[in-house]
């Protein structure tokens, strides 16, 4: 089988290519970062070792190795490799890339396919896929870097393992670096804080972490040289440290900064909402405020920030800090009528305001308690004493007979019963030792006590 990685001139190619292409792996073990996979008991591993390789969605934020796997995983096989991007195949293209492996097959070749972005296929797309991997015309390599549960159709889901390829980590991103060096045959000519930076701002893409390598290892050296001695030099390469490496704020004036990695209709929106959320509900108020910062660093609209802020305020607070919400309501209206940067200042601080208020979510329980027993008790009608009589039809049928009005008795109470008469009485809200909570709770204990002594039940 000829080598995939092969191509003509390759000293000569070798150099004239970027470095992450340069520095692709070829094989399972030069893979940095997905142990997980690889390792003894990783699912690649035991593919391989067993000599099959069933249909796969490789699901991993950008620069991770998805493309490089699919790759590897043909050259360690006999079967035919195609790759299309889904951004630029259509159902046509689909058709003949079917059409030719049909033929491949029934001469005794087997096509492995790799489409890239594969939640970019719309439905009926994703259908076209379902009868040749049925039958085993091709096997499906997919990458995404979008959640398949929301993006992938059911069928193809059921026909295909989704392995999961995390972010590269620092270890792994220090390995790359040190490839790029071996290849370079010289170390980047930067500090090691600058180098620490340089990984941050990769956030995980090794692809882009070798990018910024190798825009840093083209930098003229006999510029170096004119910048030391011209100490009045501004740019970039005047800032070189004595030991002709680049510190950090050389570094970010060279590089471009990555923008973050989110998505605000895709999967990293929901991730990050949904931490900061229990971040303020678990009270962790320096969680609350990275998450929030990661948010606004992505581009979402403060306004919706806003609006869960409301939601935490009476789902997660409730009546724990009655102030929750009305303060949050009014960070909102700051955002508003300021805009940002500023009014997002008001929304930090209602932000803290929540993370360190007491919890409750007694009202929320309470409601949703009301709420089932009303659709089981169905239309019972309210008992007549609490009914209004404007009608003396209405005041012959007993409505409103017996009715006391709370204020005017001994201690504002009557303990009358306000429930249907055919249903029993129910506690719903059970408000917690919490807060302001603690209080209502007092106030509740003591009109049941007056309830009981009322209705002669000791």
């Amino acid at each position: 089988m000829p080598d995939l990685f092969e191509t003509p001139h390759v000293e000569a190619d070798h150099r004239t290519r970027p470095l992450p292409d340069r520095l692709r792996p070829r094989t399972i073990e030069e893979v940095v970062g997905q142990d997980h996979l690889l390792g003894p008991d990783g699912a690649l591993s035991r593919m391989l070792v067993g000599g099959r390789i069933g249909s796969v969605i490789f699901w991993g934020p950008p620069g991770c190795g998805k493309t490089t796997l699919a790759r590897i995983l043909a050259h360690h096989t006999d079967l035919h490799f195609e790759q299309v991007s889904a951004i630029f195949t259509g159902v046509a293209d689909l058709k003949k890339i079917f059409d030719a492996a049909r033929l491949r097959r029934r001469n005794g070749k087997s096509t492995l396919l790799f489409v890239d972005e594969i939640h970019r296929f719309n439905k009926s797309q994703q259908d076209a896929f379902l009868p040749v991997m049925e039958d085993g015309t091709i096997i499906l390599i997919g990458a995404t870097t979008e959640n398949p549960s929301f993006e992938l159709n059911a069928a193809l889901l059921s026909r295909a393992q989704v392995l999961v390829l995390k972010r590269l980590d620092d270890a792994a991103l220090e390995k790359l670096l040190q490839r790029a060096e071996e290849d370079s045959g010289r170390g980047l000519p930067i500090t090691p804080e600058a180098r620490e930076t340089m990984k941050a701002i990769a956030d995980g893409d090794g692809r882009y972490l070798l990018a910024m390598a190798e825009q840093v290892f083209s930098l003229p050296r006999h510029e170096k040289r004119v910048a030391r001695s011209k100490k009045e030099d501004s740019s970039p390469i005047s800032r070189l440290a004595t030991d002709n490496s680049l510190d950090t704020d050389a570094l970010l004036k060279i590089v471009q900064r990555r923008a973050p990695l989110y998505d605000k209709g895709e999967d990293a929106h929901y991730n990050l909402i949904s931490a900061l959320h229990k971040s303020v509900r678990g009270s962790d108020v320096d969680a609350a405020l990275y998450w929030f910062a990661r948010m606004l660093a992505g581009g979402e609209h403060p306004e919706y920030i806003a609006r869960r802020l409301v939601r935490m305020a009476v789902e997660d607070i409730g009546l724990a800090d009655p102030q929750a919400l009305p303060h949050t309501l009014a960070a909102w209206q700051t955002y508003e009528r300021l805009g940002s940067p500023e009014g997002e200042l008001a929304l930090a601080q209602a932000l803290i305001y929540l993370a360190t208020a007491p919890k409750s979510n007694a009202a929320y329980v309470a409601y949703k308690g009301a709420q089932g027993a009303a659709q089981q008790h169905g239309s019972l009608m309210p008992p007549k004493h609490i009914l209004n009589a404007p009608t003396k039809l209405m005041k012959q049928e007993g409505y409103g007979a017996g009715y006391q009005y709370d204020p005017d008795t001994e201690h504002g109470f009557s303990g009358q019963n306000y429930f249907p008469d055919a249903m029993a009485r129910a506690t719903f809200y059970d408000p917690l030792e919490r807060g302001f909570e603690r209080e209502i709770k007092k106030r509740l204990e003591y009109w049941n006590k007056l309830r009981a002594k009322i209705s002669g039940v000791n």
